[in-house]
């Protein structure tokens, strides 16, 4: 059972206000599922909104954010929790520890960052949490097409493609990183 989603996502609110609502959408259903919420901390854009629907529900929401962060006023104080650490690296390992399973809703390079990280640390046996992509309205597709040419070219095996949920909604991915399994190995031998 999840019973708590790192969610990846942008700390921008991009182009097309239809992000917005997907973040605040979220962010009210899993606080409605009683699912606590694990991300970067952030106080603007997606992440923001993702926080704030959640907390209007009374659903728990963790941030997670570098100390210079918090210096540049880029983070929230009203969160359930608020967890500051020394750099960009222990944020990740925090969030990894702290959560059930990863979720990348759109976003930019930090989400891709964050994101591959725990897919990679899950194919090579440091981590047993499963990962997934929201892919609503087709936005993560060019990646995972980019992806699929990838595992063509011999880079990636098919098994890591497979191992990645991807799915359009929140219902269905949730769906799926259940039967991926909520696994309980912490990460070790981490950097």
């Amino acid at each position: 059972m999840i019973k708590r989603l790192t969610c990846f996502t942008g700390s921008t609110p991009g182009n097309d206000p239809k992000w917005v609502d997907l973040a605040h959408t979220v962010g009210a259903d899993l606080a409605g599922r009683g699912i606590g919420i694990v991300y970067g901390g952030g106080g603007s854009g997606l992440m923001g909104a993702l926080a704030q629907s959640a907390l209007e529900q009374g659903g728990e929401v963790i941030g997670v954010i570098p100390e210079f962060m918090v210096d540049r006023e880029w983070g929230r104080g009203d969160l359930t929790q608020v967890h500051v650490v020394a750099s960009m690296h222990e944020r990740k390992a925090l969030m990894a520890d702290l959560t059930s399973a990863f979720l990348a809703l759109p976003g930019g390079m930090g989400t891709l960052e964050e994101v591959f990280e725990v897919w990679t640390w899950r194919q090579i046996g440091l981590l047993d949490k499963p990962v997934g992509f929201l892919d609503a309205d087709g936005f993560w597709t060019p990646l995972l097409d980019s992806l699929r040419g990838i595992a063509d070219a011999g880079f990636m095996s098919e098994a890591s493609l497979a191992d990645v949920v991807v799915e359009p909604d929140l219902d269905s991915a949730l769906i799926e990183l259940e039967a991926r399994g909520t696994g309980t190995r912490m990460l070790t031998g981490r950097t």
